[in-house]
């Protein structure tokens, strides 16, 4: 309907000066009539100038006003002839009201503010900010000076209206052409083609986007870790048990009861099942006798270790606690040499921030072998960090209560110009292994890394938020692009 008002006015008339009148003057809504336009623009119907007008509309507070009255003249009605205490004003009037009403009532001398009575000044006034809000409402021009005082209380606000100058185009016709999209077969048959105008292909024009599957950036360099360690000769590990008891979780870590880590601020504790019914009770009895009295060199904890404690369910807090297991399954056959690692999902009872979650990815590789010394850890870590683009490493002395030596790796970030921790490493202590029946010249070295780290470095997103949980911009996942490590 609006194209057709367009073009037939066109075809009487010179041009369409304003399409916001000529819209009001037929009856159409003018945001149609400027999509009609443009539309006729591109075919080259028509040709369009823009026209832009600033013009004043009132804010909400401005169209409170205009329909209730200002604020100093609903103060000063709120007032009866014989004044009034300024404590009943107040509960008459909405807080905000009384403020700016009592300051633009005694800046216009309407009023008499005591300290205990608010009497009038004047017996009538006039609310000119109505009316003037009312005449700005109507479309009508006002003084500027009103202007500048309506804006300077923030009850009117400027707005760009857009619209367009229309004439004919090299393109004009009374009436739209219409282009066959498609040339079919009825067409070639009955040669109807040959009357036909076909619409020009556009070999610029971009198809539908296609509705396919997304790797998560997360997924992309966890696929990538994963190569690395089988390059290097790894097994992967079985980690599809995300609930844990305590016992293979801390205690069979070395790690001792009264241990920060176990308390229920920093550890998930389940409530169903509560306790687990299957733990190996010869290596129960040998990990309860090392905690309490030590062995293989250890004084051990010196404490009363306590059996209920090893049998809580919890949700690993680091899949180390897998690595536990398949080491003492290890042991329980001729040694065999072994390199293990895996990446999955940890928990801990973290607050949530831009660098922390709930819930995380832990990347663990161990070597288990005779003789391992901590010139083969530092080695091995060399090698490993490399593949991931990370040649220069640092080593700090640290402390785990599984470990030790012990050591938290650092790489110098180009990007950051400065170095950053990436992992932490060890050497599993005799306290742990012995226990489990390895041979006594058995070594094990193991290293570990958060999976998100290195992913939010690669894709330089600051917020872990963005990355990993239900918060994600599923655009992200559809944008980013595809990212290889470095691999020497």
């Amino acid at each position: 309907m609006a194209e057709e008002a367009i073009l037939g006015y066109l075809a009487k008339n010179q041009e369409i000066a304003d399409s916001g009148e000529f819209a009001a003057q037929h009856g159409l809504n003018h945001d149609d009539v400027v999509n009609v336009i443009k539309s006729l623009h591109g075919f080259r119907y028509v040709d369009a100038q823009d026209i832009k007008r600033e013009t004043w509309v009132l804010t909400d507070e401005g169209k409170t006003y205009a329909a209730s009255g200002s604020p100093e003249v609903q103060l000063f009605l709120a007032i009866p002839p014989e004044g009034i205490p300024l404590e009943e004003l107040q509960k008459k009037l909405d807080p905000l009201l009384f403020k700016i009403g009592r300051a633009q009532a005694a800046k216009n001398k309407w009023v008499e503010m005591g300290k205990q009575l608010v009497s009038r000044k004047v017996q009538h006034v006039n609310d000119t900010v109505k009316d003037l809000l009312l005449q700005i409402e109507g479309g009508k021009v006002i003084d500027q000076d009103d202007i500048k005082a309506l804006r300077g209380r923030k009850l009117i606000a400027t707005q760009t209206w857009n619209g367009y100058s229309v004439r004919k185009g090299p393109e004009y016709a009374p009436q739209r052409k219409k282009f066959a999209a498609d040339l079919t077969r009825e067409m070639l048959q009955s040669g109807e083609w040959k009357n036909l105008e076909f619409k020009e292909y556009n070999f610029n024009a971009k198809g539908q986007p296609i509705e396919g599957g997304h790797l998560h950036p997360l997924n992309k360099v966890r696929h990538q870790l994963r190569m690395i360690f089988l390059q290097m000769g790894f097994e992967e590990m079985p980690t599809d048990r995300f609930v844990e008891s305590s016992f293979w979780n801390f205690d069979a870590l070395f790690q001792p009861q009264q241990h920060p880590a176990r308390d229920s601020h920093d550890t998930f504790y389940m409530k169903v099942p509560a306790i687990t019914k299957e733990l190996p009770e010869d290596y129960v009895e040998r990990v309860k006798r090392v905690h309490e009295s030590g062995g293989y060199g250890s004084r051990g904890y010196e404490y009363d270790w306590n059996r209920d404690e090893a049998n809580k369910n919890l949700l690993r807090t680091h899949t180390t606690a897998i690595s536990t297991r398949m080491l003492y399954l290890l042991a329980q056959k001729p040694f065999t040499p072994k390199r293990y690692f895996s990446i999955d999902r940890v928990f801990r009872n973290e607050a949530v921030d831009r660098t922390h979650l709930a819930e995380f990815h832990q990347i663990e590789g161990l070597i288990c072998d005779r003789g391992l010394t901590l010139g083969d850890l530092i080695g091995v870590l060399h090698d490993f960090f490399s593949r991931l683009g990370m040649s220069k490493l640092r080593f700090k002395p640290a402390y785990n209560p599984y470990t030790e030596p012990s050591m938290e790796i650092f790489s110098y970030h180009e990007g950051f110009g400065k170095w950053v921790e990436v992992g932490n490493s060890g050497m599993f202590r005799p306290e742990m292994l012995l226990p489990m029946g390895l041979p006594e010249d058995v070594r094990v070295i193991a290293w570990g890394l958060s999976l998100e780290r290195p992913t939010m470095i690669l894709y330089g997103i600051n917020n872990i938020r963005d990355l990993f949980g239900h918060k994600v911009d599923l655009g992200l996942i559809k944008a980013n692009p595809i990212c290889r490590l470095g691999v020497d």
